[in-house]
């Protein structure tokens, strides 16, 4: 995304029954910028913290924070149609996570991240969640994995839109729910933290393109039809090209 320029609308709420305009407005960067933005609609006041959160994440996933730049909780505060407070409390919680960095009187900075990040965050998810798929590659029969096939449908049609916010979500979801068939909720946990970190923006730009996704999408797609047919040697190179040719 060119730098200054305000964010398209992002994922919807199902929880909330809401979709927030999530635009960040160029007031909201901790220095001097021109224009008006339009205005904003209100953040409902139920679980306003958590909305927050997730909008902040997903314009992450979506490449709309740069890496580098500052960005104020009043502002964005003032965006959201919320206090500053539960904009602080989201961001606190993402300089934990390491997504961002706090800048004293001024806000927080989105992170910047190379390339050596990312493959660092590859293998160790790689780690993770190989060992498990090939496992339960071996396991699950069929009809547990047909029942995913709406999961990696939602990841084709967020790719083929260029959607990269909604593709995170829907990468996450399908890689949760073939997790969660080992029936080990810490294991997802810890993976979906892996996964979310891997999707923050690189310092050199948003990588999540239109050609990309799809490419990616395919692989959810062929593998999830590889684990039907318990072709195990195709499950075995499927994975290992998504996680960028770890040996497996």
């Amino acid at each position: 995304m060119e730098q200054g320029r305000a964010w398209d609308d992002v994922h919807p709420y199902p929880s909330a029954g809401i979709r927030p305009d999530l635009r960040v407005p160029e007031q909201a960067r901790g220095e001097h910028t021109h224009g008006e933005p339009a205005a904003p609609r209100t953040v409902r006041r139920h679980s306003v913290r958590g909305q927050v959160l997730d909008a902040l994440r997903a314009a992450l996933a979506g490449g709309e924070l740069t890496p580098g730049e500052v960005y104020s909780a009043p502002a964005l505060g003032a965006r959201f149609g919320v206090s500053a407070t539960p904009v602080r409390e989201a961001m606190q919680r993402l300089a934990v996570e390491g997504a961002v960095e706090v800048v004293p009187n001024r806000g927080f900075r989105v992170s910047e991240r190379g390339p050596r990040d990312l493959a660092e965050l590859a293998e160790v998810r790689a780690l993770v969640e190989v060992p498990v798929i090939l496992r339960l590659a071996r396991t699950v029969p069929a009809g547990g994995w047909c029942a995913l096939r709406p999961l990696a449908d939602a990841t084709v049609a967020a790719a083929a839109a260029g959607d990269r916010a909604g593709y995170a979500d829907s990468d996450r979801a399908f890689h949760r729910a073939v997790l969660g068939l080992s029936g080990n909720q810490q294991l997802v946990r810890v993976a979906d933290d892996l996964h979310r970190r891997a999707q923050w923006p690189l310092v050199s730009g948003p990588s999540g393109r239109r050609a990309d996704l799809l490419a990616d999408a395919s692989e959810h797609t062929a593998l999830l039809d590889a684990l039907i047919a318990r072709d195990l040697t195709a499950v075995r190179s499927l994975v290992r090209e998504h996680f960028d040719g770890v040996d497996v």
